[in-house]
């Protein structure tokens, strides 16, 4: 499969045939699905968060069999130690050297199950790796293979046990997803499915790392015209002064809401963004960065609710220039 030539219906049909392939297990997820791989090829990190028995996992583990490059699951429990995550140096008496023997995060797709039942600090063993794209042991700095993507589950209940993840983590992440129940053809389909159908272990890959490196490549160049800048930078900064949160998305989220937008964009076969691109994608991105004030949490205001009126209130650009 061409990709990586520039040409968007390339890009569109990559993108495409990997939401296919992840279907085969996954049904009647078709949106969690698209924002799990718009995620991917805007080169950041998923948070995947609902209820138990919903596909997370399933998800992740089907995201990462649909690419031909090295899958590594770490099962987040109160025990699990930073080393677990990066990896520790080793002294072997053989050489009379100190060697590393890197973790499990040394992978291209790290699958980081049930990410707030770990301490604050195994936690935060994900923080440099997430943004950096490296670990550092012993002062000494240990790069991760590319593309690295990061996909963490979490449950909102059951929350005896767990440790919520601080804001700074949070942001780290480029968007957070809610699967939500399958409706009933979904969920006999499911059914069927467990019974005689396809499984996570019989997905084959349909991109390798190099393509998925230079789809990463190709959505970044999709063009971004001034008023669509302006737009995201408007909706963003009005985050910031909303009464009802103690703290709204920073220019990271910027950033991020951008990023995402250019590859649903190409995922749609354009080599432009639209507002609609930003707006389809505000609350995925945006809504976890934000802190609500503690007098709209107990009336049920979320950041989710923040991004709707947020929606509502910035003008959308009429014209895209250069476009």
């Amino acid at each position: 499969m061409p990709t990586g030539s520039g040409d968007p219906s390339d890009f569109a049909a990559a993108f495409q045939a990997v939401v296919d392939n992840v279907e085969l297990v996954v049904r009647g997820k078709t949106e969690a699905v698209s924002l799990a791989l718009t995620c991917l090829f805007a080169g950041g990190h998923l948070l995947i968060e609902d209820v138990p028995g919903l596909g997370k996992t399933s998800l992740a583990r089907c995201i990462a069999a649909s690419l031909e490059a090295s899958c590594h699951r770490i099962q987040f429990t109160p025990d699990l130690l930073p080393s677990d995550v990066t990896g520790v140096t080793v002294y072997h008496q053989g050489t009379a050297q100190f060697g590393f023997h890197p973790g499990p995060v040394f992978a291209h797709v790290v699958v980081a199950d049930e990410v707030n039942r770990a301490s604050p600090k195994t936690q935060s063993a994900l923080l440099e790796v997430m943004e950096e794209g490296r670990v550092t042991v012993d002062g000494q700095p240990h790069a991760v293979p590319r593309p690295f993507f990061v996909v963490a589950t979490q449950n909102p209940v059951d929350m005896d046990g767990t440790y919520a993840l601080p804001e700074a983590q949070l942001d780290r992440f480029l968007m957070r997803v809610r699967m939500g129940y399958p409706d009933r053809e979904s969920e006999v389909a499911i059914l069927r499915n467990r019974q005689s159908g396809i499984r996570v272990e019989d997905l084959r890959p349909v991109l390798s790392t190099d393509e998925v490196l230079a789809l990463v490549a190709q959505g970044a160049r999709t063009h971004v015209a001034d008023t669509v800048h302006e737009y995201v930078v408007d909706v963003v900064a009005a985050t910031r002064t909303m009464p009802r949160l103690r703290l709204g998305a920073s220019p990271r989220g910027s950033i991020a809401l951008l990023r995402a937008s250019q590859v649903r964009a190409a995922a749609a076969g354009r080599d432009f963004v639209t507002p609609d691109d930003v707006k389809a994608l505000a609350v995925p991105v945006l809504a976890h960065r934000m802190l609500v004030a503690a007098d709209a949490e107990l009336r049920g205001f979320t950041g989710e609710d923040a991004v709707g009126e947020v929606l509502g209130s910035v003008s959308v650009p009429r014209s895209l220039a250069g476009v």
